[in-house]
């Protein structure tokens, strides 16, 4: 399981010749550090003296970010199967009609699940952004910071989810899917941008 490795060996199985971990599963993660740090700007919050009015919504963006970081790590790896799942389908046999149509089959099954696994991850951390501009908004100033690279993190990954996507939409042979798939990402690139300028614009730096 790519989660269980320490960072040090995460970092170097992905520097390796491996195509996995690749980019979705560096998107899951980038999201997943996103939602720590709003997490903790959250609880970095909650019973500091002058924040006794945003306690309670501190208290329920630290529960909902902690949801999203175990999701998402968990995520790393389930995109990294999606992509094994596609590559497997490749190998299989084509000697026989019958074995070209299972192949195809196979691969555009695989195809498809890499492409909405990392749609959801790019969903996730577009809603973990929204988190980080709260807790930016109205967290501890002393980790406002930490909040905007949260929201910074988070634009990572949607911008690097939906580049998998992308490549993975070239290949997808059923319209309708594509088209759908394809309207949602159109929605995310035109809202990540505005809503990460809108973060960053509150954060007031000495």
């Amino acid at each position: 399981m790519l989660a269980e490795l320490n960072i040090k060996d995460f970092l170097s199985r992905t520097a390796s010749n491996s195509p996995v971990p690749g980019g979705g599963s560096m998107a899951a993660l980038n999201a997943a550090i996103a939602a720590s740090l709003s997490e903790m700007v959250a609880n970095l919050t909650i019973g500091k003296k002058g924040y006794e009015s945003s306690e309670e919504d501190m208290r329920a963006i630290a529960k909902e970010a902690s949801e999203y970081r175990e999701k998402l790590v968990k995520d790393i790896d389930r995109d990294s199967d999606a992509y094994n799942e596609v590559m497997a389908a490749f190998k299989l046999p084509k000697h026989s009609e019958e074995e070209k149509n299972s192949r195809n089959q196979a691969i555009q099954k695989g195809l498809k699940t890499a492409t909405l696994v990392p749609l959801d991850i790019a969903k996730d951390a577009f809603k973990i952004m929204e988190l980080a501009g709260k807790v930016v908004k109205k967290g501890n100033k002393n980790a406002m910071t930490d909040g905007a690279v949260g929201a910074m993190a988070a634009r990572t990954a949607v911008l690097s989810a939906l580049y998998n996507i992308k490549t993975n939409l070239g290949s997808i042979q059923d319209i309708e899917f594509v088209d759908k798939i394809t309207e949602q990402v159109r929605h995310l690139e035109s809202d990540i941008g505005k809503k990460e300028k809108e973060i960053l614009s509150t954060v007031i730096l000495p």
